[in-house]
């Protein structure tokens, strides 16, 4: 039986209704993909990214139409909404009058002293909190003069001086975040920093890149971290639909034991033995699965030497044989079916699970 993770102890701060940090649960994020001032567009993807299990959903506020916006996208959704603002306060102003949950921002870009505690009183005043969000490839460049190009000390200075801002003002509803499309630097940031405050940590690799390689390099930054205790929230960043990243953020939590929620999908990676379409029936029963909240582990294997094991221990399973496979509901067998009866049963029997008002998850006893 593997041990739990010891999550990192850090203060609460609420972002809407969603508590992050203290050991609450880590909500998934995602950044919408089109022009704010097209409300529209807007509140369709925010709709398609709460199906798929998104929690928290971020904006772009970059012009006075988008600032505009932001009211009408608020009233038509369901999750917390975060405001991402650069350099014109104002706009940070009329986020706070829309009625938005959090704002993003670096309370060094955006003017005068006196521009950033109006903006500060404003959030207080409302009780919306601020991530600072520090990113490599904009880091300030006073930390670039210094060490010649960005690196890890840089950006937790960078946020350590954002953070006396904040407090200097007597604003502490703050999340950090410390995003580099650099893995090694993200982690190593994101260790010094934890070591220093007790906010709670936004964690994404930035610019990861496409679904393959944005994919691979997120849940390896983002899960290290995350192993180590270390995040309170998560945005897997990919050159991809939102609701790419939403599944493998989910996913990330997933493995980790970090989250329930969802359907983990046990399959095997196949070999010589295989005697059914295995790569077909794997396919269609992670697509068809992908958008259920119920708590569930699926097997789905090729053979019988790892087949029974796997598929006994799981809610549903089968353990393939020569174009058929014996199906299993909660460790019991229900008999040989056919290959072209695998989908639909399995698929049946999900449903049937789902649906279940006293379901009760299998005793996992790995």
């Amino acid at each position: 039986m593997s041990h739990p993770i010891q999550r990192r102890q850090t203060r609460t701060v609420y972002v809407g209704n969603v508590p992050v940090g203290s050991g609450h649960p880590i909500p998934v994020q995602s950044m919408t993909k089109v022009k704010t001032a097209d409300t529209k567009a807007v509140i369709d993807q925010i709709l398609r990214y709460e199906e798929a299990g998104c929690q928290i959903v971020r904006v772009t506020a970059n012009t006075e139409e988008a600032a505009k916006a932001l009211k009408e996208i608020k009233k038509n959704i369901h999750i917390p909404l975060v405001a991402d603002i650069h350099f014109q306060y104002r706009f940070a102003l009329m986020a706070v009058e829309a009625g938005v949950d959090k704002i993003r921002i670096n309370p060094g870009n955006i003017g005068s002293a006196e521009k950033v505690k109006l903006v500060l009183d404003a959030c207080k005043a409302n009780n919306i909190p601020i991530r600072i969000g520090v990113n490599a490839g904009s880091l300030e460049k006073e930390f670039i003069r210094r060490d010649g190009y960005p690196t890890a000390k840089g950006m937790v200075d960078s946020a350590l001086k954002h953070i006396r801002i904040c407090e200097d003002n007597n604003f502490e509803d703050i999340i950090i975040s410390l995003k580099s499309s650099d893995v090694t630097m993200m982690i190593e940031a994101y260790r010094m920093l934890a070591k220093q405050v007790d906010y709670p940590f936004h964690l994404g690799v930035t610019e990861a890149g496409t679904a393959f390689q944005g994919t691979i390099k997120s849940a390896i930054g983002i899960g290290t971290l995350l192993a180590e205790g270390i995040g309170d929230t998560i945005r897997v960043s990919l050159t991809e639909d939102g609701v790419e990243e939403i599944k493998v953020g989910r996913e990330i939590l997933r493995s980790l034991g970090l989250t329930s929620q969802g359907v983990t999908l046990v399959s095997c990676p196949t070999c010589g033995r295989l005697e059914v379409d295995l790569f077909k029936i794997a396919k269609e029963v992670e697509e068809a699965v992908s958008k259920i909240k119920t708590p569930l582990k699926v097997a789905v294997m090729g053979c019988i030497v790892n087949g029974p094991g796997e598929a006994k221990d799981a809610d549903i399973g089968i353990a393939a044989g020569r174009e058929s496979a014996v199906l299993y509901v909660k460790g019991e067998s229900r008999g040989k079916i056919s290959e072209e009866e695998i989908i639909p049963k399995l698929l049946e029997e999900i449903e049937k699970l789902e649906k279940s008002s006293n379901f009760a998850l299998h005793e996992n006893r790995n």
